[in-house]
């Protein structure tokens, strides 16, 4: 077992396996909700709808800034 006084600046098999799962999923979902915007004539549904893209599509944001950063936790 290795004890490291910092944190290494890696992403290991497990981490990136998760990540992409992550990124997945709000993708799958960013895409359903903001393709599902066009089709709905409720203002209010809209709204939320516009509301939960946004949210994924953040997420998604999140995901691949982690993978640029490689880890890093500059």
């Amino acid at each position: 077992m290795n004890n490291y006084e910092e944190v290494p600046s890696i992403i290991s098999c497990k981490d990136l396996d998760y990540l992409s799962d992550m990124f997945t999923w709000n993708y799958g979902a960013y895409k359903s909700a903001y393709n599902a915007i066009n089709s709905v004539e409720d203002e209010e549904l809209r709204k939320q709808l516009e509301k939960a893209s946004n949210i994924f599509y953040e997420s998604m944001q999140k995901v691949l800034n982690i993978l640029n950063e490689g880890g890093s936790n500059e």
